[in-house]
């Protein structure tokens, strides 16, 4: 997605990275929601779901191994088929008709302790409900990490002295765990330049009954 820069500029962009989710809203996002070895995509919110999804481009769904998996773009969702057993993970973008583009990264699953897509929350633990944020393999402190549940129950969760977020678990039902940040720097995509980057990163996971 990025040239990878010297290990000093690499530094401060984490830094900068980090810094940047200060203050963020409650944004649009996507997230997956599976049914054994079936899942989708969707956009919007967890309470108000897109009827139709955003012009993104170049959709990739895969396993932590780099193993691309099948999709199928719908109207108001992407058709996924992925082994019912591995997280998933999905990585698109899309340009605004404003000139941004925001990249939309999204997991399904807590049971991998490691990063797959740029920027995303990972469980400390397999199965855990504490998580870290990781951008580009470095771990980075969000501000705030929004919650969305199927229960209608939304929290906003602030870190700890380490950086973590811990979530608590009341509700049976979908969970999504949502973080967002303005970066700062540009993009060149289909040759054209862009300056407003915006990263968009989702964890989704079911309590049982």
């Amino acid at each position: 997605m990025f040239a990878k820069p010297s290990a000093t500029a690499w530094n401060l962009a984490v830094l900068a990275f980090a810094a940047a989710f200060a203050g963020q809203a409650h944004a649009d996002y996507v997230w997956l929601q599976r049914e054994g070895a079936q899942a989708r995509a969707y956009a919007g919110d967890l309470a108000h779901r897109a009827a139709a999804l955003p012009p993104v481009k170049a959709p990739r769904a895969y396993l932590a191994d780099g193993k691309d998996l099948p999709l199928a773009p719908q109207t108001g969702h992407i058709d996924i088929t992925a082994p019912a057993q591995d997280d998933l993970r999905l990585s698109t973008f899309h340009i605004t008709d404003k000139g941004a583009v925001v990249y939309y990264q999204a997991r399904a699953g807590r049971n991998e302790t490691r990063a797959a897509n740029d920027l995303e929350l990972v469980p400390t633990t397999p199965g855990g409900n504490t998580f870290k944020l990781v951008w580009k393999g470095q771990t980075v402190a969000a501000s705030q990490v929004n919650v969305d549940t199927s229960a209608g129950w939304r929290r906003t969760l602030a870190p700890a002295a380490d950086g973590t977020v811990q979530l608590e678990t009341p509700f049976p039902g979908l969970y999504v765990l949502e973080v967002s940040a303005k970066v700062n720097g540009s993009v060149t995509v289909e040759g054209k330049k862009y300056d407003d980057v915006r990263h968009t990163a989702t964890l989704s996971f079911e309590v049982p009954r």
